[in-house]
């Protein structure tokens, strides 16, 4: 039914791993970067608290959308 469907969420880009690993062992490059707005789905990421702020950690693979303004 539509009532249990949810709506992805979005959220800022405040820090960034050095890209995913390749088959052949190299990183690639990483498509979001600080500052970027996101979508991600509602269950998706790791939740944490730091220094009193909650942050949400996401694979790459996790971001649904990256939103141009």
């Amino acid at each position: 039914p539509d009532s249990a469907q949810e709506s992805p969420n979005r959220g800022t880009i405040v820090a960034s791993g050095p890209g995913p690993r390749m088959k052949d062992g190299s990183r690639g490059e990483m498509s979001v970067g600080i500052g970027d707005e996101v979508v991600y789905g509602p269950y998706s990421g790791s939740k944490v608290e730091l220094n009193g702020s909650e942050y949400k950690i996401l694979r790459a693979s996790e971001i649904l959308a990256k939103i141009n303004q």
